[in-house]
């Protein structure tokens, strides 16, 4: 026998998928499934006013308190430092500085786009920028040096979604402000799952070497320790800005708003100094950062509004007061929502996903006994997932703008980095410390 919060929750994402199919906008969506919960099931809200006048009500206190926050500062200047390093040479120098050292890897260039991801997701915090801005570098290179197509869209694929888990990550930043979570802590609790991940893509491209020889040119190019120490220098000042925007926050220096207009000058200053800022790559990292924060932006609102519905109109406690009459192990409870993420991977975009689920899914989460802090890693791991899911995964999108390739090609070479991630959830599923301990001990000290 099904709960009335559960009737609800189906006939909510009944009218979920309606607005979408119609091609409304998401945040518009969320507002709307929240008006339509109301109207469903008004019997919560103060008897005193009319029901438009309790929804507006509602909806202005929400949207005010979502937005009015200080923390969310961050989030509009980590996607301008992003576009400002996106639209300038030094990504060019990052890959350039990469290449002499990775030449004696087995795999050899191959490993470019998972050291460039990671280095690159370290400043940006964007999947869709990391992907953009090494794939284009990358790929055409490594086809006319000989290197197999397959294996580096895979790999740019695979590696690409870093920019969500290393450090810092704008979902992240979304995910701790609905959630109440430090956005620190956050970034902190990233670093082991997201180095731990590039690593296994390295494994995998080193075995994949090793059992096809042939994936890798014979004739590669070779480099003297001299030109490896030369090659520092493109890449000192990358890590340079990497230690001072995320070292500040790790060290307590600087809060994750400082740091991230710490990183906008910083992006600036290297940009300059390179002589590679004109005007016109300017004034585009602003219009697209400007567009790409208000779209975030409206979502939290609707995700804000949605989640007082969720509130007021008791779904989430119903949900998990029925979750808990199942008697579902915590364990199988996780399972069932990663099914689920992956399903919502299949027609929603990653920032959709979190601020969909969270008013809904976060109570259940704490209610099993899981870390919230845990759980944010999880959910950016799921959301990472996403990006590469088919068939609308939009990092399998980006890589066909730069690839030309047919997106069925694209799926068929991202499938063994996708299973490597699905791989990682489990593995912080049975250690969950991994995850844990930094945070831990950053508050120990």
């Amino acid at each position: 026998m099904f709960s009335e919060p559960l009737i609800l929750t189906l006939c909510l994402f009944a009218v979920l998928l309606v607005l979408l199919l119609g091609g409304l906008w998401i945040g518009f969506t969320l507002f709307g499934v929240g008006i339509a919960g109301l109207l469903l099931y008004p019997s919560n809200l103060p008897a005193s006013m009319s029901i438009w006048n309790k929804i507006g009500g509602l909806m202005a206190n929400s949207v005010w308190n979502s937005m009015n926050s200080s923390v969310l500062t961050a989030l509009p200047l980590f996607i301008l430092m992003g576009e400002i390093l996106f639209r300038t040479a030094i990504s060019t120098r990052l890959l350039n500085g990469l290449v002499p050292w990775l030449s004696s890897i087995p795999g050899r260039l191959l490993h470019i786009n998972v050291f460039a991801c990671s280095l690159f997701a370290a400043v940006s915090g964007s999947s869709a920028a990391t992907t953009a801005t090494v794939g284009k570098i990358t790929l055409d290179e490594l086809s006319k040096r000989g290197y197999d197509r397959s294996l580096a869209i895979g790999s740019l694929a695979g590696a690409g979604t870093l920019g969500f888990l290393i450090p810092p990550s704008l979902i992240m930043i979304i995910y701790g402000v609905l959630s109440d979570t430090s956005i620190g802590k956050l970034f902190i609790a990233g670093i082991v799952p997201g180095f731990l991940l590039a690593s296994m893509y390295t494994i995998y491209i080193i075995i994949q070497a090793k059992l096809k020889p042939g994936i890798v040119p014979d004739n590669d190019e070779t480099y003297s320790f001299a030109e490896k120490m030369k090659a520092l220098k493109e890449l000192f000042p990358i890590l340079l800005l990497v230690f001072v925007v995320l070292g500040g926050i790790y060290l307590g220096f600087t809060t994750p708003t400082e740091s991230a207009a710490i990183g906008v000058v910083g992006a600036l200053v290297l940009a300059g100094a390179y002589r590679c800022l004109t005007w016109d790559n300017f004034r585009e990292a602003l219009l697209s950062g400007v567009q790409t924060t208000g779209m975030i932006c409206l979502i939290i609102a609707g995700a804000a509004f949605l989640s007082q519905v969720v509130g007021f109109t008791g779904i989430a406690r119903g949900i998990s007061t029925y979750i808990v009459s199942l008697d579902a192990s915590p364990y199988a409870l996780l399972f069932i929502l990663a099914i689920m993420y992956l399903i919502l991977g299949m027609i929603l975009d990653g920032i959709s996903i979190v601020v969909m689920t969270l008013p809904i899914v976060l109570p259940i989460i704490v209610a099993a006994g899981f870390d919230p802090l845990w759980f944010g890693i999880f959910l950016v791991i799921m959301v990472e997932l996403s990006q590469i899911t088919p068939p609308v995964g939009f990092s399998l999108f980006v890589i066909q703008g730069i690839a030309f390739e047919p997106v069925s090609e694209i799926i068929k070479a991202t499938i063994p980095f996708f299973l490597i991630m699905i791989l990682m959830v489990v593995i912080l599923s049975i250690f969950p410390d991994l995850v844990l301990f930094l945070p831990n001990l950053m508050v120990g000290q």
